[in-house]
């Protein structure tokens, strides 16, 4: 067999493994300046006490966030549009897994922001980082 017959066909298997191995990661964002408007949701208690992304063990009680690319350690104000409720929280997990969303809270936080009846919330989401 011919190499060069082979070499399209790898050309091909190559490229396909890189970019899946891309697909479910995002690079992180400079936090510098972020200001966006979205759909929060908050995480369950079945969540309770696994491992985040950075490695942190998850405690409902933390005033924490999960987003998909702002650097773990990004503190941001997240304000419920509905009734202008705000709290702190520190990103410390990859999310929210549902595309729809922009920002997946603590328990904690989805309680100072009034959503835990309804479940989500349309919020601002503003780095405090300079």
């Amino acid at each position: 067999m011919n190499i060069r017959n082979l070499w399209h066909p790898i050309s091909l298997f190559l490229l396909f493994a890189l970019l899946a191995g891309c697909a479910g990661q995002e690079a992180t964002i400079d936090p510098r300046g972020y200001n966006e408007t979205g759909t929060a949701s908050f995480y369950g208690a079945q969540h309770q006490g696994k491992r985040t992304a950075s490695g942190e063990r998850f405690d409902q009680a933390d005033l924490t966030a999960a987003h998909r690319r702002l650097p773990f350690g990004t503190r941001v104000q997240v304000t419920n549009l509905g009734n202008g409720r705000s709290v702190v929280v520190r990103v410390n997990d990859r999310g929210p897994h549902t595309r729809s969303r922009l920002i997946d809270v603590s328990r904690a936080a989805a309680e100072q922001l009034g959503m835990i009846g309804s479940g989500t919330a349309q919020v601002r989401v503003q780095s405090l980082s300079d």
